[in-house]
């Protein structure tokens, strides 16, 4: 049997102080989180491991309630979603929402006849099924790319959208269709809107040279206090994230400057702020995986308050990540592909319901965060495995891979794919490592697993 990697050890040491980047086992840009109720819904692209340019097929999903640990959800949509779409590649970013019981994912992707596009994905859960709400692109158009959709106090919803250019349009209460088509953003040119000008590449305009603002694409649109907000990647490339504000929907906007520095290990950094649990949170991404950079991007998070005239603070970046906002429960079943970090392992490519931890090798580890054993404790754990493919076993461990597991459930052969172990102090609060142990060969993918009382 093989020894535990050593270079496995180090990143566990790591990882007990990192949260960014938020997901370790796939690749995860453009991160567009959701609240809705006591969750956050993450959508985010998917760089491909392979990837040399940009390489993207589908778009992912995950859920948090407690902004450490992430519950991946799928591969949901992908360019076989839509038709028309240029298969296999340029997933471009996307953000959704949920709007009288419906959910609507706006992506942008290439024509399979060519040019930028937008659609619209439509479910009656995140989960899905997805469906394409359109059977054709919403618009096209150079630059059409990077969608936002926002929905005013009044119940009015917008999107927003562009690259060296910028559009918007009111959407109709079928949220997939103009009520009155589409125009460029008030002050686009103005650099008082959105920064000073510079010679920048405009694709909206066949890519000839143009004074052009500091605006440079992905745009993230909230409101708060009475104030429109825009949050986007500017500067040209490398980008920094900036900022502008408006009275109103429609302007007049102006520029409020820097609010994070160019990504590290990217040359592009694309997010957006939510408000959950009382916490303001800046979403973006970058590169610092392992075998991280321009085309391998990663969703990393800060924590941030608002100043008190309502301007946003310069966001520096940090490997911590933010602070737990709840606890896991353990005697609840916990999904395998739930997680705060990890090394080794990775998660099904799969649409639906069902999804599980896979390519699981000797010395591959899962973390979890804030599990929370209560006074009395664990006194057992069952877990259940799919897919055997040899002999291995599970190893849980408190708050590092030191001294002794807690509980060891061996998966021997097919026949014993859900098994119960005694648990020995597991009692309060601790971080949880799960930790694979086998021979040279790819083990078996695991399900789930839940501590007893």
């Amino acid at each position: 049997m093989k020894l535990l990697p050593t270079i496995a050890f180090g990143l566990v040491s790591a990882a007990a102080f990192a949260q960014n980047p938020v997901i370790s086992n796939m690749y995860t840009p453009d991160p567009a989180p959701y609240v809705h109720g006591d969750k956050v819904y993450l959508f985010a692209d998917h760089d491909e491991d392979d990837a040399t340019y940009f390489l993207m097929k589908d778009w992912i999903l995950y859920e948090t309630e407690d902004m450490v640990n992430w519950t991946y959800l799928g591969a949901q949509v992908s360019t076989e979603t839509f038709e028309w779409a240029r298969q296999g590649d340029r997933a471009w970013a996307s953000q959704a929402v949920e709007r009288n019981g419906k959910w609507y994912w706006y992506i942008c992707c290439s024509a399979k006849k060519g040019g930028d596009s937008l659609g619209v994905a439509v479910a009656d859960d995140p989960q899905g099924p997805w469906t394409d709400a359109i059977g054709g692109p919403l618009c096209q158009g150079f630059g059409f790319i990077d969608p936002t959709v926002f929905i005013d106090d009044d119940g009015t919803p917008w999107l927003f959208w562009g690259n060296k250019g910028f559009w918007y349009g009111q959407l109709n209460e079928d949220m997939i269709s103009f009520k009155d088509g589409y125009k460029e953003v008030p002050g686009y040119h103005d650099p008082k809107a959105f920064g000073e000008l510079q010679m920048k590449e405009n694709w909206a305009n066949g890519g000839k040279k143009e004074l052009m603002t500091q605006y440079e694409e992905g745009p993230w649109v909230t409101k708060r206090n009475g104030t429109y907000y825009v949050v986007y990647p500017a500067g040209g490339v490398p980008e920094y994230m900036g900022y502008s504000t408006a009275p109103t929907i429609h302007g007049p906007w102006t520029f409020r400057g820097r609010i994070m520095d160019e990504a590290e290990n990217s040359f592009t950094i694309h997010g957006g702020n939510i408000n959950f649990k009382g916490h303001d949170y800046m979403f973006y991404h970058n590169g610092m995986l392992p075998n991280g950079g321009g085309f391998h991007r990663s969703t990393a998070i800060e924590e941030f308050k608002f100043n008190k005239d309502g301007s946003i603070p310069f966001i520096p970046f940090t490997k911590k990540g933010v602070d737990p906002v709840g606890t896991l429960d353990p005697y609840k079943r916990v999904e395998a592909e739930t997680m705060a970090s990890s090394w080794g392992i990775k998660v099904d490519r799969l649409a639906g319901r069902n999804h599980f931890v896979t390519s699981i090798h000797n010395g591959d580890w899962v973390k979890v965060r804030e599990v929370d054993f209560g006074e009395d404790g664990a006194t057992s754990l069952t877990l259940e495995a799919m897919n055997f493919k040899s002999a291995g076993r599970v190893e849980f461990y408190l708050d590092d891979l030191g001294g002794r597991a807690v509980a060891t459930a061996r998966i021997e052969n097919a026949g014993n794919l859900k098994v119960t172990v005694p648990v020995r102090g597991a009692t309060g609060k601790h971080d949880v490592y799960l930790l694979f142990r086998g021979g040279d060969e790819q083990m078996f993918d695991l399900d789930w697993w839940q501590f007893s009382k």
